[in-house]
């Protein structure tokens, strides 16, 4: 079966510069990224973000393979948010409003800091130093 491509909407912070991170979610121990069907959804959610006193991300159209092979490279997750989506539980609610509490320093404020304590955030925005993922990340940059 072929998989039709997707365009799908990502949080980015601090696009196209040496500190360039994606918005991700901390669930559990694992990273998730989340992938935006429709950009009013992403939009809502980057508001949300501002209005917790949280850097503005940029909305970011991309195709979804490029998140998931970016993700597939991090060792993260992914998941779409279809449009009009209904949360079943309280994990799935992350998925519309970001958690109430941020991490205190996103790891481009930091000095390449990776000891953040996953009880003490209940998302991380974060930054990956990979040659893989540097590639990736300068194809994804020509897709804007």
């Amino acid at each position: 079966m072929i998989h039709a491509i997707m365009r799908v909407y990502v949080l980015l912070f601090n696009p196209g510069t040496e500190n360039e991170g994606i918005h991700s979610l901390q669930m559990g121990d694992r990273n998730l990224i989340l992938m935006f069907a429709d950009e009013d959804d992403a939009t809502r959610y980057a508001l949300l973000l501002e209005a917790q006193d949280f850097l503005t991300p940029s909305i970011v159209g991309v195709d979804e393979r490029e998140i998931e092979e970016f993700c597939q490279a991090a060792d993260y997750d992914c998941q779409v948010v279809p449009a009009g989506f209904m949360p079943t539980n309280d994990a799935e609610r992350l998925f519309l409003s970001p958690p109430e509490r941020n991490v205190a320093e996103t790891d481009w404020e930091t000095e390449q800091s990776h000891d953040h304590d996953p009880e003490l955030s209940d998302y991380e925005t974060l930054e990956v130093e990979n040659p893989e993922l540097d590639a990736l990340r300068r194809r994804l940059e020509k897709l804007l």
